[in-house]
């Protein structure tokens, strides 16, 4: 974490001084906005979280519940989610609390006895070297406070409006106004987060199709005894006659999730749902002793044919969430694809906002998302109905599909297809574990000027930056190309062959070493060397050591490109058909007052 960049300022170096405009804002909604987010659950405060690295973006939030989720909903978080809180900076807050998930086991009829159950199977849960981070779990209440947290400490100083329930959204030329409660608010755009029954959606004339699959499932949060040796591990387990039930360990070492699938919804109760596990978990039994939220919901997969309304245009209003994908809860996923909704579409409205890029740069918005929530649609479907199917024609096969289906679930799976903002793979074999499309895969490396062992990609904040990772040795070319890339307006970052003792921060070009902040200061964090303890990066990610390479990363951390590492000239082509202007220094946008990269 970088501070101090504009003069040292006691206190918390995680609080950002406040940006002049939030002097000048209203108490209450104001008449105009840039963007209006309609909904603060993940995909609604993930998105205010990106836009408040801009706080001379005018952003407001609304919801209409009467204040902050307190209890239940979703809870699980998939690697990829904690790489993307590691770039807002929560990522050691979320894993020092939350649950992590090592191992899941199967329980399925004892073919001796199928009254009873029996374990059959246990498997890590995470594929072996991923991702750096762990499948954690923790209720979607703390996730959502980690955001409103980091929004009331950025520059922007962003806080929901609450108990504001939309009424009405119309396009009205260049933006959008829209009705809530009493007043008017018109934004150059909207970003429906509001949910299944999206008032946003409806404006846009979109619908949700799908078909439920008649399976009703019980949820409840309990604090309980039981002698069911696997409660502190994730378990599914599936019963000869009487349905399945998820196991999922909380956070705090005591708390416990039950999915309890259900005959019908009528007359449910925690006493009922209770009843229902221990019939599952026989000859185990459960003691239900404290309740702390419940909940009763069938299984349905629907998606939204486009998350925007820009056929015949420039898109001005668009959903995320469950306003364009809703799915079971059985994956995981839910919350995950909701919030990588949101990181998606906000760097690129800042983007278009701040007159950097293109505004057809949002047409890609919907297009790669609406395929990511298309897989993942399918795969729910087939999931679900593999865990409530009889184990004897499933067992399995559904353990199969779990270990299979590891890296989809972990949400490092996503691979975008060509377009503006990625290219082709005509040189990958320059960087085989860097495959463009695919998330940015983090390797240890040890940073130069102060020999720190580190992970390169948590260089990368979510600070709407791209970044250009060059591959190479010490020699001339790699400096040589560190400096003829300067002026593209892309954060440049070296990773060297040699150790660090082998190499001296002195004899860097100035690329490497850049000038920041009104004080002229010197950015050492962007050369790093291969870290012999946690392995080669060149090794572990097979980049040619022979040609080098340049890897471009978008700010939402996925591989726009690969280069050859004296193609500069390809490089300024693909930037151009993004850029308004690659001219432009990134000395001279406005700090943030953190993480200033």
């Amino acid at each position: 974490m970088q501070f101090y960049l504009d003069g040292y300022r006691p206190g918390d170096p995680t609080v950002a001084e406040a940006h002049p405009s939030v002097a000048a804002r209203p108490d209450g909604l104001p008449a105009d906005c840039d963007v209006l987010i309609v909904g603060c659950g993940p995909a609604g405060l993930v998105l205010a979280a990106q836009l408040a690295a801009f706080p001379e973006i005018r952003t407001v939030l609304v919801d209409r519940r009467d204040g902050p989720l307190t209890v239940g909903q979703a809870d699980g978080v998939a690697c990829r989610t904690v790489e993307m809180f590691q770039a807002f900076g929560l990522a050691n807050r979320l894993i020092d609390e939350a649950y992590q998930v090592n191992e899941v086991c199967f329980w399925q009829p004892d073919p001796a006895d199928p009254s009873r159950i029996t374990r059959v199977g246990r498997v890590d849960d995470v594929e072996e070297g991923i991702s750096e981070m762990p499948h954690v779990i923790v209720n979607q209440a703390r996730m959502l406070a980690y955001l409103l947290d980091y929004l009331e400490r950025s520059a922007a100083r962003l806080r929901p409006f609450y108990g504001m329930r939309v009424t009405g959204v119309r396009r009205d030329g260049d933006g959008v106004v829209v009705d809530v409660g009493d007043t008017t608010i018109r934004a150059k755009y909207v970003v429906g987060c509001d949910g299944a029954r999206s008032a946003v959606r409806a404006a846009m004339g979109r619908e949700l199709t799908g078909d439920a699959m008649n399976v009703a499932w019980g949820v409840m949060d309990v604090l309980a005894v039981t002698d069911f040796p696997d409660i502190r591990l994730k378990a599914a387990v599936q019963s000869a006659e009487h349905g399945s039930v998820l196991i999922i360990p909380r956070e705090g070492g005591f708390l416990v999730r039950l999915y309890i699938e259900l005959d019908g919804t009528a007359g449910v109760t925690p006493e009922s749902l209770a009843a229902a596990a221990n019939r599952i978990l026989h000859p185990y039994t459960i003691d239900v002793r404290g309740v702390g939220w419940w909940s009763v919901y069938e299984i349905g997969q629907r998606l939204c044919d486009r998350f925007d309304d820009g056929e015949a245009g420039s898109p001005r209003m668009f959903i995320a969430g469950d306003a364009c994908h809703t799915h079971s809860a059985k994956a995981g996923q839910g919350m995950n694809v909701s919030m990588a909704d949101a990181w998606n579409l906000g760097w690129k409205l800042a983007a278009v906002l701040r007159g950097e890029a293109r505004p057809e740069l949002l047409h890609t918005y919907s297009a790669e998302r609406q395929r990511v929530a298309a897989e993942l649609i399918d795969f729910d479907r087939k999931f679900a109905g593999m865990f409530s199917a009889r184990p004897a024609d499933s067992g399995e096969e559904f353990r199969r599909y779990f270990v299979t289906q590891g890296r989809f679930t972990a949400g490092v799976a996503t691979r975008y297809a060509p377009s503006m903002i990625t290219a082709d793979t005509a040189y990958q074999s320059l960087a085989e574990g860097f495959p463009v499309g695919m998330r940015f895969h983090s390797a240890p490396v040890v940073r130069l000027a102060d020999a720190k062992p580190v992970h390169l990609g948590h260089a990368a904040r979510a600070d709407g930056v791209w970044r250009l990772y060059l591959f190479g040795d010490r020699g001339d070319t790699l400096q040589r190309v560190a400096a003829s890339v300067a002026s593209k307006d892309i954060d440049i970052l070296a990773v060297f062959q040699q150790g660090h003792r082998e190499l001296a921060v002195d004899e860097m070009p100035a690329a490497l070493l850049p000038r920041k902040g009104r004080l002229g200061l010197i950015d050492y964090e962007k050369m790093f060397c291969p870290d012999p303890r946690g392995g080669d990066i060149f090794d572990l990610r097979g980049i040619d050591r022979d040609a080098g390479c340049m890897v471009v990363v978008r700010p939402d951390q996925y591989v726009a490109h690969v280069l050859p590492l004296t193609d500069v000239d390809e490089l300024g082509v693909f930037l151009a058909g993004i850029r308004v202007d690659t001219t432009v220094q990134m000395e001279t946008r406005p700090s943030t007052g953190r993480h200033d990269y």
